[in-house]
C-alpha cells in the first residue's frame, strides 16, 4: 500500500518496532535469580507453586495482581500523522 511520503512497508515496520520495544520491556520486568519465600510487600508465604513456576518471584499473588492493575501502559507514538498526535 502506498503510504504517500513513505516507503512500502514503513507501517508494518512501526509495527513490529512496538512489538518489540514491548516485549523488551515485559522482559526486563520480570524477576531473575531465587525467588523470595515470603512476599516483599504484605511479609505472607509465597506458595511453593507461584515460587517454581515464576522464577525470581519477589510478592505474592495478591499482592502483584494490585502492581499490575496501578500500571499504566508506556511508550510512545511512532506515527508521524499530525492527527493522530492531537487525540
Amino acid at each position: 500500500m502506498a503510504g504517500g511520503w513513505t516507503r512500502d512497508g514503513a507501517i508494518q515496520d512501526q509495527i513490529d518496532d512496538t512489538v518489540s520495544d514491548a516485549v523488551e520491556h515485559a522482559r526486563a520486568r520480570m524477576a531473575r535469580g531465587e525467588s523470595a519465600e515470603l512476599c516483599d510487600e504484605c511479609g505472607e508465604p509465597i506458595p511453593d507453586a507461584r515460587r517454581e513456576a515464576v522464577p525470581g518471584v519477589r510478592t505474592c499473588v495478591h499482592c502483584q495482581s494490585e502492581r499490575d492493575g496501578s500500571r499504566a501502559p508506556a511508550g510512545f507514538n511512532r506515527r508521524g500523522s499530525k492527527d493522530s498526535q492531537l487525540r
